[in-house]
Parts: C-alpha cells; structure tokens; sequence
C-alpha cells in the first residue's frame, strides 16, 4: 500500500509540474507601439520596449535597424537617463520628397548603450523616439532589434510575423500605421482645427456686437429724432396759441 501512495504521490506531483510549465506564459519580447496613433503619412511618438529575460546579465544595449524599403527623413531620440543613443543615416538611391522638400538620406540605424547598469533582471525600459513622415502606402512598419546582455550574449529579435502563422520565436517589433488624417500630423491638426472654429466664433461674436450696437445707435437715433419732432409741434402749437390770444387782446382793447 505505501509503495502505491508513493507511486500515486509522484505521479500526481508530475502532473501539477507539466500543468504550471504549460500555465507559464511565453517570454516577452522587444515591441515598439505609439503614443496615441501612427498615422499613416503622419509623425507620430513610438516606444521600444526592452524587457530583460535573463536572471543573470542586464541588458547594455540595444540597436534598432529601420526598413530601407520605408526609408524616414525624420528620427528624433529622446533623453533616456543612464543611456546614450546614436542616430545613424544612410544616403537613399532615390531621394525622397517630403514637404516639396527633397532628401537624400534617412535614418538606418539607431543604437542605445548603457553608460550605467543598464536594464537590470526582473524590469523593463522604454526608448521613445519621434518618426515621421510615416509611410502612406502600407499598414506597418516592421524593424530589426538586436538586444546585448552584459554577458554578451545577443538576442536577435529579427523574424518578421507571417499572415496566418504563428508567432515566431524571435519576432521582430512591427508598428501598426492607422488610416491617414487630413492634416498628417496627428493630434496637431485637431487643435488647429480647434483655433480656427475659437477665431470664427469671436468673429462672428464681433460681427454680431457690431450689428447690435448699429441697431443700438439707429434706435437710439430715431427716438432723439423723434422726440425732437415732438417738442417743435408742441413749442410750434404754443407759438400759434398764444398769437391768437394776443390777437383777440388787441381787438377787444
């Protein structure tokens, strides 16, 4: 009997073993999503999230590779403390026009390195960086990262997702582009568009006192008018009465 719970024992302490193995969630992986949306032939703010896999090395580095075939004029970083980053252009073979604008090179490449600990086991940090002008004629951008510990081991986050495929191993970050605003340039417009009915309503604010005030000055006109009108009838009634009183004075005199 005891060998039997023991056996039992085992068995059931394997099945919880495959059933928490099975529970735990694949690791995560470096991914890039906006701020608010990014529009198609727009700007939008993205961040490069970096999740460290390891319980032994901190990530120290972190290269981003920009599709040539979508090639950007404009790549901004933003401060990350206790990292720097470089930008890295490329000469295009076929300038690109933006803004009546033509440019020749685009950002290719660019590359944090940790001047500190880095990101450390068991956290995550962002890399923010503002692109534009986004491209008009697709519905993502798909970039290459590579991802160095402080062991030097390097993690190639380079597989594209394929339609109706699972997601691969080492999936490369892929920015989905929204539907394209009027003004390309994101939330920007919503405010401009915002001044201009501000400034149309204080216009016609300004064109309603005016008729008001016309109005005003015109009522005001004709009530002194006819006021005046008034006075002279009653002064010119006087005038005529007391003539005839003055002439029957003198006859009966």
């Amino acid at each position: 009997m005891k060998s039997l719970t023991r056996v039992s024992v085992v068995a059931g302490t394997a099945a919880s073993a495959v059933l928490l193995l099975s529970a735990v969630p694949a690791f995560a992986h470096v991914s890039v999503s906006p701020e608010g949306e990014a529009a198609k032939g727009g700007y939008a703010t993205v961040n490069f999230k970096v999740p460290n896999e390891r319980d032994d090395a901190s990530t120290t580095k972190l290269e981003v590779t920009f599709p040539a075939d979508q090639p950007l004029a404009s790549v901004m970083t933003q401060p990350v403390p206790g990292w720097k980053a470089k930008v890295t252009k490329t000469k295009l073979k076929k300038p690109i026009e933006i803004h009546g604008e033509k440019i020749d090179e685009a950002v290719s490449k660019v590359v944090w390195t940790a001047d500190g600990k880095g990101i450390e086991p068991g956290t995550f940090q962002k890399f923010p960086l503002s692109l534009g002008q986004l491209p008009e004629d697709a519905d993502q951008m798909v970039f290459k990262a590579l991802q160095t510990y402080s062991n030097k081991d390097v993690v190639r986050w380079i597989e594209p997702q394929q339609k109706g495929a699972e997601e691969p191993e080492f999936p490369a970050p892929a920015l989905a582009l929204s539907a394209a605003s009027e003004d390309h340039h994101g939330g920007a417009g919503a405010d401009d568009k915002s001044d201009d009915k501000d400034k149309a309503a204080a216009e016609s604010d300004a064109k309603s006192g005016g008729k008001e005030e016309s109005a005003s000055d015109s009522d005001s006109s004709d009530t002194t008018a006819r006021t005046l009108g008034i006075v002279g009838i009653v002064v010119g009634a006087a005038g005529v009465a007391f003539g005839v009183l003055a002439g029957r004075r003198r006859v009966n005199s």
